[in-house]
């Protein structure tokens, strides 16, 4: 063969492709999507190309375009449509109404806004289990597995965590249940109030246990189990309510 004749230096070598982070490509497809509403591209009420189309255009996963989409859906500026696809449905981004004083910088806060979720997202998952269809269900541990990987590289977590129950509002299929979410932003990961830049600062054995806690309700979900979805889901909300009442009764 000619390669073999070729000396080493002319041979062509492979070099490994750099590694981007995910909130990097979800950034990057959210800016380019929103620019392209926002100029016009795609007129207000035409549908944005499917998940496959953007998936193959920006060489990223489904579960990048699907958290991109949901930026886009928080700022106000498309609408999923069961069965029919994404449409634009404003031109300009909208604010999202807020909690008054969220402050996840203090313990009773985060506690409150636990509380107020657990009151949600045990609902939640209870609805996902019956109603999630099959992609749901798959967008659903893509999630949880893309919390693993980010655990293994030490890198932040609180996006893909917040990803993940944004996913179980989604097999609700009631559109109420991620409007709250989005609305409270990612406060609802109480330790996201402590990370700034791309690295993880929680300790990696608590990590761990809230990812256990993750596969639980996942599980459920994809067995279609309510009564264990509402458990999983009360346990890990519930649980985090605990560790960080430990947290208080210390300082």
């Amino acid at each position: 063969m000619v390669s073999e004749a070729l000396p080493p230096k002319a041979r062509s070598v492979r070099q490994p492709r750099p590694v981007q982070r995910r909130g990097n490509l979800v950034a990057k497809v959210s800016d380019d999507l929103r620019h392209t509403i926002l100029s016009g591209r795609v007129p207000l009420g035409r549908k944005l190309p499917s998940e496959a189309a953007l998936t193959g255009e920006y060489a990223v996963s489904r579960t990048v375009v699907r958290e991109a989409i949901a930026q886009l859906r928080s700022e106000g500026l498309v609408e999923s449509r069961q069965g029919a696809g994404v449409f634009v449905i404003a031109t300009q981004a909208a604010g999202h109404p807020t909690l008054n004083g969220v402050d996840p910088s203090r313990i009773s806060s985060i506690i409150e806004v636990l509380e107020l979720r657990a009151a949600i997202e045990i609902e939640a998952a209870g609805l996902a289990s019956q109603r999630r269809s099959p992609a749901q269900n798959e967008a659903i541990h893509e999630a949880c597995e893309a919390i693993e990987v980010l655990i293994e590289r030490g890198e932040a977590t609180v996006e893909a965590d917040f990803a993940f129950h944004l996913a179980i509002t989604d097999g609700t299929n009631n559109a109420r249940f991620r409007q709250f979410l989005e609305m409270l932003g990612r406060k609802v990961i109480p330790r996201g109030a402590l990370q700034d830049d791309a690295s993880e600062r929680t300790p990696a054995d608590y990590l761990r246990q809230i990812q256990t806690e993750h596969r639980l309700i996942a599980d459920a979900i994809s067995e279609r189990d309510e009564a264990a979805a509402r458990a999983a889901m009360r346990q890990h909300l519930q649980g985090s309510q605990e560790r960080y009442r430990r947290f208080q009764r210390r300082s």
